[in-house]
């Protein structure tokens, strides 16, 4: 039986493990305008690689972001109409928080150190949160972090003055981790080996450890903001200014 994650708030991620958090495969595609069209191909990957069927998963996990409007979007709607197919549960996690639990494994962090995760809002923004951590080692064996401050968006600038000049407490390490730092190196430089996007085996594995804990994992998208497609409003103001000349 498996667990099947997916999670497009940046690149689309893709991975299948076990009931265990036990990784059986997983495949990514680095494309931020055609997530719909990668997305389906890589779940037929992963379990054509497990030797499994659709109707082996016991649950699907989603990464609810942030992220812009239209590329979560597409990998929440998938997770949820998959899992109601199959008769199985949906679970959400914030992509931001499998940053973090990557980069306390990938970066040698410790109890009492912080990870600031910044990854693209687009508009010359970031999404952010700050983390501290808990435990290098918890269930699932995975890292334990908890969260200080967000998700929220801002800019580099604004993100950089707020949190590079508070550094962690007691002389603790600050780890800056996640697209940000790729796209705005001068406000938010990165430590070598700091991961930039998720990774759905993380984010499976944390799933499985927070529904372990009776821990409520809601699939509501985290936007933050308004789409930059919405509904034409204009109709009402043209009605009533073709009224008024009658």
């Amino acid at each position: 039986m498996a667990v099947l994650a997916i999670d497009t708030s940046a690149a689309v991620s893709v991975a299948l493990v076990d009931d265990d958090g036990g990784r059986l495969a997983v495949r990514t595609a680095d494309e931020r305008r055609r997530h719909a069209e990668s997305l389906a191909p890589l779940i037929a990957e992963v379990l054509a690689a497990a030797g499994l069927e659709r109707t082996d998963l016991t649950a699907v996990v989603g990464g609810t972001g942030p992220a812009p409007f239209t590329g979560l979007r597409v990998g929440l709607v998938t997770a949820r109409t998959l899992a109601l197919a199959l008769g199985i549960e949906v679970l959400g996690v914030p992509s931001v928080d499998a940053l973090a639990v990557e980069a306390v494994a990938d970066l040698g962090l410790d109890p009492g150190d912080e990870v600031l995760v910044a990854t693209d809002a687009r508009r010359k923004e970031v999404y952010w949160a700050r983390y501290r951590v808990v435990a290098h080692e918890g269930p699932h064996g995975l890292p334990v972090v908890e969260v200080l401050s967000g998700p929220e968006v801002a800019t580099a600038a604004a993100v950089a003055d707020a949190h590079l000049d508070a550094p962690a407490a007691d002389g603790a390490r600050l780890a800056v981790v996640g697209e940000g730092t790729s796209l705005y190196p001068d406000r938010l430089p990165a430590e070598e080996d700091a991961p930039v996007l998720p990774d759905a085996t993380v984010l499976a594995r944390l799933a499985l450890a927070r529904r372990a804990a009776g821990v409520e994992q809601p699939t509501e998208p985290l936007y933050l903001r308004r789409p930059d497609v919405q509904e034409p409003t204009g109709n009402r103001s043209i009605l009533r200014a073709a009224g008024s000349g009658a």
